[in-house]
């Protein structure tokens, strides 16, 4: 059983990854035009909107759970545009990151039920939404270049986040 002293470490360890992680992630969302949403790179996959939704609505429904030690499936108000997909990820991200470091020792250890699916103290819900918003990022990250999009600086440069900086070096 995971202790609340070492929960509450575990929480703050984890606190700057998660923010990281969001700034990130924000680039994405941002770098996909509404003009091309629809797009998908086999009728298997979500389109592009459909992606960048399910990264913003369960990173806000896992983060959001925590501080309260239960996890609500409430549908959200889903936005039109994908502005208001990386709004709504902002707006839900900054209401909750204040929460999430008020959280004391006891909340960070506490088992959240996930669906019946996962019983984990809080805390290992941050690493868990971690990897789930990362998987799904890589995956809407690779929808860009096909779209005629650059793609953003992720971890260092990217091809076209230097090519960027090269043009403005040489300007």
């Amino acid at each position: 059983m995971l202790q609340p002293d070492h929960a509450v470490l575990l929480l703050h360890t984890m606190l700057p990854t998660v923010e990281n992680e969001f700034a990130i992630t924000q680039k994405i969302l941002a770098a996909v035009p509404d003009d091309k949403a629809n797009y998908r790179p086999d009728e298997n996959s979500m389109t592009a909107f459909d992606l960048a939704w399910h990264i913003a609505a369960s990173e806000t429904r896992f983060l959001g759970g925590l501080p309260d030690g239960e996890f609500t499936f409430e549908p959200f108000q889903k936005p039109a545009t994908m502005q208001g997909i990386a709004a709504f990820h902002a707006e839900h991200f900054d209401k909750v990151l204040p929460k999430l470091k008020a959280m004391t020792g006891e909340q960070a250890a506490k088992i959240v039920d996930f669906r019946g699916v996962f019983k984990l103290p809080a805390v290992a819900y941050l690493t868990f939404n971690n990897n789930h918003v990362i998987h799904h990022r890589g995956q809407l990250s690779t929808y860009l270049r096909p779209m005629g999009v650059k793609v953003p600086a992720i971890y260092g440069e990217s091809y076209d986040s230097a090519l960027a900086k090269k043009e403005l070096q040489t300007a």
